[in-house]
């Protein structure tokens, strides 16, 4: 998948293990198609990314992150996906109030058992960050 300015986003990804990690997992052992944008990190619980997690990324020129969890009711922590939610919340207007496109941080609710709609993610936020072009803090620093 090139686009035509022979832009590739790179994407990192925080995935907690109980639900978004296993969901990829599925993707992968399903042979499901999606772009090989994405590097995963494996969380315990999407309520354990601190929004520093997500900045340093995308200040270190990184296109776009990636928080994927358990769907709100279903955590295996009780309230962390709520947590993380306020968090995102909190972090769109962070990067909004410094000038970075809020649109490059996505949050996902996806199951251990929806590896298609894991797939289907990534190949949205591909596209959609393909759309946004570059991250300009890319430029800031030697790639």
């Amino acid at each position: 998948m090139t686009s035509t300015n022979g832009f590739e986003p790179r994407i990192v990804a925080f995935l907690c293990n109980w639900c978004t990690y296993t969901g990829a997992d599925l993707a992968g052992t399903s042979r499901l198609q999606y772009p090989p944008n994405i590097r995963i990190i494996r969380t315990m619980c999407s309520g354990a990314v601190d929004p520093v997690y997500v900045l340093k990324p995308i200040l270190e020129g990184v296109d776009g992150v990636l928080i994927g969890g358990c769907h709100p009711g279903d955590c295996h922590y009780q309230s962390g996906n709520y947590k993380a939610r306020r968090r995102y919340i909190a972090l769109r207007e962070i990067l909004k109030s410094t000038g970075l496109d809020e649109d490059r941080v996505w949050l996902r609710w996806i199951s251990a058992s929806e590896g298609q709609k894991f797939a289907e993610t990534v190949t949205e936020m591909v596209a959609s960050i393909k759309d946004l072009g570059p991250n300009p803090m890319r430029d800031q620093w030697a790639v």
